[in-house]
């Protein structure tokens, strides 16, 4: 027999980070009587890491311990995600995801880490579950087309530049490369994919779920015809242009953390070792001063980009926020990736605006065989 609790939002993706973000946002929103959810979430790989994690997805309250620097003032608070309803795996149980996806869904919400979207080579759809995450996908939305379900609304959250755009694109390729028929795939085109920015440090998680997270938050979304917030939030914002927004989160802030990461695995620091503690170390702390200073920041000056002085200060006092135990440890998880879209994107935007600017250090951490 079907679950009765009907879920107009699936999310895949189980991450600490999902749960202190979007799934918080949007149990904040229901809780003043907005109409959004409940949510199925779906973990999309075969792990067991995180397989015991799904059991406690069952409406329970999952504790977010808000925990920093708040308008100068330490804080520590404790919200609670609720919408959180039910719990798949899409290895495991695939006929259920695929049902809940075509009969169900309104909203798909994705976060499948900086290689999510990576495809396995010669991978075609049949008759198994896909091993990719854009072919799983693309196999749930044609079963909901075959459904007669209705276009969706989908809001990938990976960091990946116009995320919405890299989506759609990739699964209009790989609809053509499957010889899906062109009523679908002018169904998918009917499909809204909103490009959109999270920003959140979480930094540990609480078990079986849960998670400690800093007071700063955000989820920004671009606009487009047709395409309604998910919630309505103050930490959700629908803005015109998402590049700044972009720009700002991923070349330094995420920069940041994978040249601290770069450097704490090159020099073989403690595997415990936390944000906090590898920026007051007066070298490190210098090192990365100066890669902000002649080699990140030229760059956002000579792009328009003018809020990235004020932005990397507020990077470093949240780096510095002395609440969160943030290891380099898990920053290094998928090094080589996250170098490639944080270093090889900052430096491909220097050469499209053609400023002649050194970046040695840079170029240095891109080029190494860390990660």
């Amino acid at each position: 027999m079907s679950d009765p609790v009907r879920t107009p939002i699936v999310q895949f993706g189980t991450s600490r980070f999902l749960q202190a973000h979007a799934d918080l946002f949007l149990s904040e929103a229901r809780g003043l009587g907005q109409p959004v959810g409940p949510v199925t979430i779906v973990q999309t790989t075969g792990s067991g890491a995180r397989s015991g994690r799904l059991r406690a997805f069952d409406g329970t309250p999952i504790p977010i311990v808000i925990r920093g620097i708040e308008a100068g003032a330490p804080v520590e608070r404790t919200a609670e995600v609720t919408c959180l309803v039910r719990g798949l795996s899409v290895v495991e149980q695939w006929d259920e995801v695929a049902r809940i996806v075509a009969e169900e869904a309104e909203i798909l919400i994705s976060n499948t880490s900086d290689a999510g979207f990576a495809l396995v080579e010669g991978e075609r759809l049949g008759a198994g579950v896909p091993q990719s995450f854009p072919l799983k996908l693309l196999k749930l939305l044609v079963a909901r087309h075959e459904a007669g379900g209705a276009p969706l609304t989908l809001f990938p959250c990976e960091l990946i530049p116009r995320n919405g755009d890299v989506l759609k694109a990739m699964l209009g390729k790989l609809a053509v490369e499957n010889d899906l028929p062109s009523a679908f795939q002018d169904w998918l085109g009917a499909c809204v994919f909103a490009n959109s920015l999270v920003d959140r440090i979480v930094s540990e998680p609480i078990e079986p779920a849960g998670a400690v997270a800093e007071p700063y938050a955000l989820w920004a979304i671009e606009k487009q015809p047709g395409l309604v917030a998910p919630c309505i939030h103050p930490d959700v914002r629908m803005v015109d242009d998402l590049a700044v927004y972009e720009r700002l989160k991923l070349f330094i802030l995420n920069l940041g953390h994978t040249v601290l990461a770069e450097a704490w695995r090159r020099e073989g620091r403690g595997e415990g070792e936390l944000v906090r503690e590898i920026v007051a170390d007066p070298a490190m702390r210098a090192a990365l001063d100066a890669i902000y200073d002649e080699e990140v920041l030229p760059i956002f000056a000579a792009g328009g980009i003018a809020e990235a002085p004020a932005y990397r200060e507020s990077v470093l006092e949240r780096f510095e926020n002395p609440y969160l135990a943030h290891r380099l440890a898990e920053i290094f998880g998928n090094h080589a990736e996250k170098k490639r879209r944080r270093i090889g994107g900052l430096l491909a935007w220097k050469q499209a605006i053609g400023l002649d600017l050194p970046t040695p250090r840079l170029e240095a951490i891109l080029a190494s065989d860390i990660g």
